[in-house]
């Protein structure tokens, strides 16, 4: 299914940035021994796929990096060493070290979803990892579920916290793996309700800004006994990541 195409620089800034400062993105590209990247899904221009390239050869320079589409009409000829072409799930026969599916399997129902990701998991090279998130079209909003070659391992809210009043704002922006399931007795309605608290707890350090108000938050949820993962001090996004485990759905 082609996405709809919506495209805007910068737009993945925050997923970006966040593979480029994770030490498990990290050590996957430092080890790999073919260090193939793949985008699926980049939209009408690979201008998402460009800015990604970029941001990790500053990890390693060596990688090669392949924007894949559905929609034929959207492959584009190679450009700065970035190349383009036909593919999906099945990932055009590549194995790649890492995959960024941004904004595709949104558009997908609910129940195609375990299937997509069987797909892209078996194509992964040894130590390969998965990005599937959706943001707004301005990035200001992003969710995301980093997956490994056995299944899911974490999930990431990041957001500019000028832009929202509570952080279950982004509950809109939840992979389609989880954003049917945001209701009480839920995992996800769970964290999202209580990052909600801490965050209206934390309000006082609004003073100081929203990015420090997001940080005492955080201490917050650790301090309530949530497995919230260590943010660097000096993080530009507020980013809050969690286990699979914190979130995975409960199945009737």
């Amino acid at each position: 299914m082609p996405t709809r195409g919506t495209t805007n620089a910068n737009r993945l800034r925050r997923a970006d940035r966040w593979l480029v400062n994770s030490p498990r993105v990290r050590a996957a590209l430092e080890s790999a021994a073919e260090p193939v990247i793949v985008d699926l899904g980049y939209g009408r221009l690979p201008v998402t796929t460009l800015e990604l390239a970029a941001r990790l050869r500053a990890v390693r320079p060596d990688i090669r990096v392949v924007g894949l589409e559905i929609d034929p009409q959207r492959v584009v000829p190679s450009v700065d060493g970035v190349e383009f072409g036909v593919g999906g799930f099945e990932l055009a026969g590549l194995h790649p070290v890492l995959v960024r599916a941004f904004n595709v399997l949104r558009q997908y129902p609910e129940d195609a979803v375990d299937q997509a990701w069987a797909q892209m998991r078996a194509r992964l090279a040894p130590g390969g990892l998965i990005l599937d998130g959706t943001c707004d079209e301005l990035g200001r909003r992003c969710c995301w579920v980093l997956l490994d070659r056995d299944g899911p391992v974490s999930l990431t809210l990041a957001c500019d916290p000028r832009h929202i009043e509570r952080p279950s704002d982004l509950a809109e922006r939840l992979p389609k793996v989880l954003i049917h399931h945001n209701v009480p007795g839920q995992p996800i309605h769970t964290l999202l309700s209580s990052a909600d608290r801490a965050w209206a707890a934390s309000a006082g350090h609004s003073v100081f800004g929203p990015r420090d108000r997001w940080r005492a938050m955080l201490t917050e949820l650790r301090t309530a006994g949530l497995p919230i993962a260590a943010q660097r001090r000096n993080a530009r996004d507020a980013v809050l990541t969690v286990p699979w485990s914190t979130v995975a759905p409960h199945v009737s």
